[in-house]
């Protein structure tokens, strides 16, 4: 039996092998870090204070990319900033914001299996793309 791709899996593979290309060759930028799980880190601002447990609620500001630059969302734009429980959001997010601290700010690369995996978000982000986020940890509840 022969399996038929269907042009969402086509483009699902076309975003997973760019996806894996980009990361690679940003894993080469000064300053960024691959932490295991595949997730990268560019700490932009340090912060001061505590890191948020994966069981904090906090409030974020952020802007999301995909990897060709087109912007897919942004509390910024919205002029307020997310509040939510740490562990209720992509997997991504949940690892990268513990590594900030109050008040901190970092660039977020999430490969697609630690954000909408194949599932992608809603029409906005396509499945298995691998994103950015600017983020700033404002405040920590």
């Amino acid at each position: 039996m022969a399996f038929v791709f269907t042009p969402i899996s086509v483009m699902a593979q076309a975003a997973l092998i760019k996806g894996e290309t980009f990361l690679k060759q940003n894993a080469k930028v000064n300053g960024v870090r691959t932490l295991p799980s595949g997730l990268q880190i560019r700490t932009i601002s340090d912060g001061k204070g505590k890191n948020p447990k994966s069981t904090d609620t906090v409030v974020v500001h952020y802007r999301g990319r995909l990897i060709d630059g087109k912007e897919f969302d942004s509390s910024y734009k919205r002029g307020q900033p997310a509040e939510f429980p740490l562990n209720r959001v992509i997997k991504g997010w949940t690892e990268g914001l513990q590594l900030l601290k109050e008040g901190g700010k970092a660039e977020l690369y999430i490969p697609s299996n630690l954000g909408y995996g194949s599932k992608g978000a809603d029409g906005s982000v396509g499945p298995d793309e691998t994103l950015i986020f600017e983020v700033e940890l404002v405040a920590i509840k």
